[in-house]
């Protein structure tokens, strides 16, 4: 079956907040299943690390105490029965679809995309850095950092220095070992090889403003494959290998197990981190939601007098929250990993939500 992927992820939550570039590679390693009419999507209390979306036909839920829940394609937007362990028994009612996509691709993707948005939010405030905001999303969209911890995508940028090349200008030697990479700020360059049976060089692609080139330098020890030419005047931003090193190291935040909530000096306030559909899905009880993604607009809604634990289902979101906002002087910590690594992932409820005002959490109306 030829399915739309792209298309039918805008419907399914938390797929949907998963950028475009993330979301195609995520989906290039998920798993599109057939399930027959009596077949199990999967058994009680097993612990598979998937989310798993039904795309097509209808699936009975049957729980250990006798209940039984019926769900159709088309009516959920969330993944299937999704607690690890799982809750229940899902058995296929007709012949079925489903997707399944591993949690932690997931999570990473989600973790990259929600940064990238804060980032990028962050940039827009800056009137100076106009001129660079379109390049600046290209590296943040490149495969190259998706290795890169969440937590360290801030740091990228400071990372890369500038060079000013000029037409003609040798940037990449065939044959050379590499210790570093280049992404085209401005101009355009040519990548060609040399062909030692015909004895001459041989055009490949012409490449031009947010590519990246020399990037197996930093990954492998190999020798350039290709030599790169500007074409014309213009400016590279170089990553050594050394630093690129160092963005795969993630750096130290305060975090805190649950059994510590009750031994802090004051009581904190609790905020999740994830979607806004992941949080209405369910949610820890007495806490807020401010998204990743909208950090940069709502973290004016905190007060930096106040104490803050951040979660999300791994910690990958929250700790890399809890960085951000803590270089900015707010009093945070994030939920040690997270409602899986707690165990509290069936302690979520889906009360009224609560908004933040003044730094407080107040009754959602």
């Amino acid at each position: 079956m030829d399915l739309d992927l792209i298309g039918l992820s805008e419907t399914l939550a938390p797929l949907k907040a998963v950028k475009r570039s993330y979301l195609v590679d995520l989906l290039n390693r998920a798993e599109v299943q057939t399930v027959f009419a009596g077949d199990s999507l999967f058994e009680d209390a097993i612990v598979d690390h998937q989310h798993i979306y039904l795309l097509f036909g209808e699936v009975e839920l049957q729980y250990s105490s006798g209940s039984v829940e019926r769900v159709q394609a088309g009516d959920i937007q969330m993944p299937v029965a999704h607690q690890q362990p799982r809750p229940c028994r899902a058995l296929a009612c007709s012949d079925t679809t489903i997707l399944r996509v591993d949690s932690d691709q997931l999570d990473r993707a989600l973790a990259w995309s929600q940064i990238s948005q804060y980032l990028m939010s962050e940039v827009s405030l800056q009137r100076d850095l106009d001129e660079d905001v379109h390049w600046m999303r290209t590296v943040l969209d490149s495969n190259l950092f998706h290795k890169v911890p969440p937590v360290n995508v801030e740091q990228i940028f400071s990372r890369l220095t500038p060079m000013v090349v000029h037409a003609g200008e040798v940037i990449v030697r065939q044959g050379e070992i590499g210790d570093c990479c280049y992404f085209i700020k401005d101009g355009d360059a040519e990548v060609a090889y040399y062909d030692a049976t015909a004895k001459c060089q041989k055009k490949i692609v012409d490449i031009s403003e947010g590519r990246c080139f020399g990037e197996d330098a930093l990954v492998y020890e190999q020798a350039r494959n290709a030599n790169v030419t500007m074409s014309t005047d213009g400016v590279l931003m170089r990553l050594e290998k050394n630093d690129f090193l160092l963005l795969l190291r993630e750096p130290s935040v305060d975090e805190v197990s649950e059994r510590e909530l009750s031994n802090l000096a004051e009581i904190p306030t609790l905020i999740d981190v994830r979607t806004d559909e992941e949080y209405l899905q369910g949610h820890l009880a007495l806490s807020g939601n401010v998204p990743l993604n909208l950090l940069s607009i709502k973290k004016r809604l905190l007060s930096p007098e106040k104490m803050y634990v951040l979660y999300c289902d791994t910690g990958r979101r929250s700790r890399a929250a809890a960085f951000l906002l803590g270089k900015q002087g707010y009093n945070v910590m994030a939920l040690e990993g997270g409602l899986a690594g707690q165990n509290m992932s069936d302690q979520l409820v889906q009360e009224v939500g609560y908004i933040l005002r003044d730094g407080e959490l107040v009754t959602g109306q």
